[in-house]
């Protein structure tokens, strides 16, 4: 195996004051008194990493995978453990680290190359088209302290992921930004992995990194908790959030974009540019059923591009309390739906309803890139009711035989 990332048991943990003074008293104290509280980020973490591989990490807030991903590029020193790293590192970990505030744009991407080993005649090469992904317009030559949050994002993905890295470790960035600007990281993103580019993948996303990474790791209060295929691994982090009381309701925007031009019965396109598609209208044909009923639900949708290439729709069922019972999508099942310019209908049928009693309510999502880009997302866009005679018991009705054997 071509290991480009050897991790061994690696500890970090810091020393908690309750004030700054109980610093000093510790470090004068004539009989080694202890005046804090130890806190371990990272309690053992093993993990290799193989060339060309796309490894999702997967964990709650708090977890450590920031601090995993900060040994990994130097940037923190372990408590103890090993890291072996045999490439050159390209890291997206905040915004706007290791960047001079008073620096133009321009400027700041000459001292980011210099930081990651290319010298000004190399990156005199780059530059072009580092500043043509940006797509930042005039404020490439203006100081970043000026930038938002999204110019800070499209600045560092561009500058990370045009200095052809060994490997690239991508920590939340994509989840600043807008969308046109998430599809094309995505697409690049895809063309270094291709090319055998190591990337390290953090994102809450979920189904990002299932459908985006070949391999997961899954971070619990700093040990590994599972690690492999990354569908697998995806699954049972998924379904600890969703069992974890502690965890709060899961909160998804589902209003329309600002600056989007309400639609009335002709299609308008919308003020604001960013937007690239917007699910307009669901319908199901009832909303009481009884198992084994046929489900159609209309799904009505704009598309402001001329293309969008990888177009896909996905339907998902839930209950009130959002326990994820099926979501299949169009990607997933090889289903070409209309993705040019214009307004579009697709039915999503289910024939026989497998489901028993219960209040249930559909997600529907429209995405690209194999369902990594979010374009737009309509949570408990319809809900409905199944109630039956007393012939079953559970959740879903699963087909099956009985056979006396005796």
């Amino acid at each position: 195996m071509d290991r480009i990332i050897e991790i061994n048991n690696i500890v970090k943990s810091y020393k908690l004051y309750n004030k700054p003074a109980d610093r000093f008293k510790e470090a004068i104290h004539p009989f080694k008194k202890n005046y804090h509280k130890e806190f371990v980020a990272l309690n053992g973490i093993t993990l290799s990493v193989e060339k060309g591989d796309a490894i999702g990490i997967l964990g709650r807030n708090g977890s450590g995978k920031s601090t995993l991903l900060k040994i990994i590029t130097g940037v923190l020193t372990p408590t103890s453990g090993t890291v072996n790293i045999d490439g050159k590192i390209s890291a997206i970990l905040e915004l706007g680290a290791g960047f001079n505030p008073e620096y133009t744009g321009k400027e700041n991407i000459y001292l980011n190359g210099l930081m990651m080993g290319y010298s000004r005649e190399k990156m005199e090469e780059k530059i072009d088209s580092v500043i043509e992904f940006a797509d930042i317009g005039n404020f490439i030559d203006q100081p970043v302290k000026l930038y938002s949050s999204g110019m800070f994002a499209r600045l560092a993905f561009a500058v990370s992921i045009n200095v052809e890295p060994d490997i690239l470790i991508v920590d939340e960035a994509l989840a600043v930004g807008d969308t046109r600007f998430q599809t094309k990281c995505i697409d690049k993103m895809k063309e270094l992995k291709k090319s055998g580019t190591t990337i390290l993948f953090v994102s809450h996303a979920s189904e990002q990194v299932k459908r985006f990474c070949n391999k997961a790791v899954w971070i619990k209060d700093g040990k590994v908790a599972a690690q492999g295929d990354s569908s697998e691994i995806v699954d049972l982090y998924e379904d600890f959030m969703r069992n974890d009381v502690e965890i709060a309701e899961r909160e998804i925007e589902n209003q329309l974009p600002e600056a989007v031009l309400q639609m009335d019965s002709d299609f308008v396109l919308p003020a604001n540019p960013d937007v690239l598609g917007l699910i307009t209208d669901v319908k199901i044909n009832k909303t009481s059923f009884r198992t084994f009923e046929e489900v159609i639900v209309e799904i009505e949708y704009e598309i402001y591009e001329e293309i969008i290439e990888d177009l896909l729709l996905g339907a998902a069922i839930y209950t009130p309390n959002r326990d994820y019972i099926f979501g299949p999508n169009t990607f997933l099942e090889k289903v070409s739906i209309p993705n040019r310019l214009g307004r579009h209908k697709v039915n999503y049928c289910i024939p026989q309803l497998p489901l028993l009693g219960g209040t249930f309510c559909l997600d529907v999502g429209l995405f690209n890139n194999e369902g990594i880009v979010n374009i737009h997302y309509k949570e408990n866009a319809v809900s409905f009711v199944i109630t039956n005679k007393y012939f079953s018991e559970g959740l879903v009705y699963i087909k099956h035989n009985w056979e006396v054997l005796k």
